[in-house]
C-alpha cells in the first residue's frame, strides 16, 4: 500500500516533531499508513543570511514572506498521485470534517503551506488550490492549523484506527453531534448511567442515542441544529424516517462534544 503523503512548507520544522511520535497519529507513520515530509523555506534561499522575508511594499508594520524561497521549496517537492496544496491563511474558508473526509478519499497528496509573520506575498497564493482557516482569529504562524489538517486526516485513513466501527461513528460529515458516552461503574459519586444503556434494549438505546444526539445539538451549536431542521424539512424526524446516525459530527478522537467550541 503507497503511503499517503503530506509535505509541509515551514520555517519552523520542529513544531511538527511530536506528530511522529504521540498517538495513533505516530503509529500510522510508523506503520508506513502516512509520510510526514517538512520543507523549510531558509534551506532554499539564494542569499548567505537565508532571507525568507522583507518590509511591504508600500509600508507598513511587521514583514511579508518572500515568494522566492515559498516557490524554490514547493517545486522541490515530487508529485505523488493525486495531490492537493492547501494554504494555511485566517482568510481561508473555514475548516470542517467535510474537509478531512474529502480530502482522506479524494488525494493521495497533501501539500500545507504555513505562513508567518505578518503575511506572506500575495503571489504565494497562486500556488494553492484551497486557502484554509481554522477559526476567525489569527495565530503566530500556519504550524497549529497545518497539525490539525493532519490528525484530522490521517486518522481517517484506512489502519489508523483500530476497528471499521470507529470510523463510522466517528468521521461522518453531518449535521448533529454525537451522543453522550458512559463506561464503567454505573455510579460514580452520585452521577448515574442512564438506565436505558443498562437495559440491554439495544432498539431502545439506538433510540436515546437518536435523541441525544437532537438535544445536545440543539442545546450546544443551535445553528447545526437549525441546518439539520432545514434538511430534514418541518418534518418531525422519526428513527424510521431518516437514519441520524449518518448525521452525526465528531469533532476527534475522545471529544464527542463542542461545550469550548475553541476551533468557531
Amino acid at each position: 500500500m503507497t503511503s499517503y503523503r503530506l509535505d509541509i512548507l515551514s520555517l519552523l520544522p520542529q513544531a511538527f516533531s511530536p506528530l511522529r511520535e504521540l498517538g495513533v497519529i505516530g503509529r500510522a507513520f510508523s506503520a508506513g499508513i502516512a509520510e510526514l515530509r517538512i520543507f523549510n523555506p531558509r534551506d532554499y534561499t539564494s542569499d548567505r543570511h537565508h532571507k525568507v522575508d522583507d518590509e511591504p511594499y508600500g509600508g507598513g508594520a511587521g514583514m511579508v514572506l518572500k515568494p522566492e524561497p515559498i516557490f524554490s521549496a514547493f517545486e522541490s517537492i515530487p508529485v505523488s498521485g493525486r495531490r492537493r496544496v492547501l494554504l494555511m491563511t485566517p482568510q481561508g474558508k473555514k475548516l470542517s470534517q467535510a474537509d478531512f473526509v474529502r480530502w482522506a478519499k479524494e488525494y493521495d497528496q497533501l501539500i500545507l503551506v504555513c505562513g508567518h509573520y505578518e503575511g506572506f506575498d500575495e503571489r504565494i497564493r497562486t500556488l494553492a488550490d484551497e486557502e484554509v482557516s481554522v477559526g476567525d482569529f489569527v495565530l503566530t504562524g500556519g504550524e497549529l492549523p497545518a497539525m490539525t489538517i493532519i490528525n484530522g486526516v490521517v486518522r481517517l485513513l484506512p489502519g489508523t484506527l483500530g476497528t471499521v466501527d470507529s470510523l463510522s461513528e466517528e468521521s461522518h460529515n453531518g449535521l448533529l453531534l454525537e451522543h453522550p458516552h458512559y463506561t464503567r461503574p454505573s455510579e460514580f459519586r452520585g452521577m448515574q448511567v442512564p438506565p436505558v444503556l443498562l437495559s440491554g434494549d439495544h432498539g431502545a438505546v439506538s433510540e436515546w442515542r437518536k435523541e441525544e444526539s437532537q438535544l445536545r445539538t440543539k442545546q450546544r451549536r443551535p445553528d447545526l441544529y437549525s441546518l439539520w431542521r432545514s434538511s430534514c424539512g418541518d418534518l418531525k424526524v422519526k428513527a424510521d424516517s431518516v437514519s441520524l446516525d449518518s448525521l452525526k459530527l465528531r469533532l476527534g478522537t475522545d471529544y464527542d462534544s463542542v461545550e469550548d467550541p475553541w476551533w468557531d
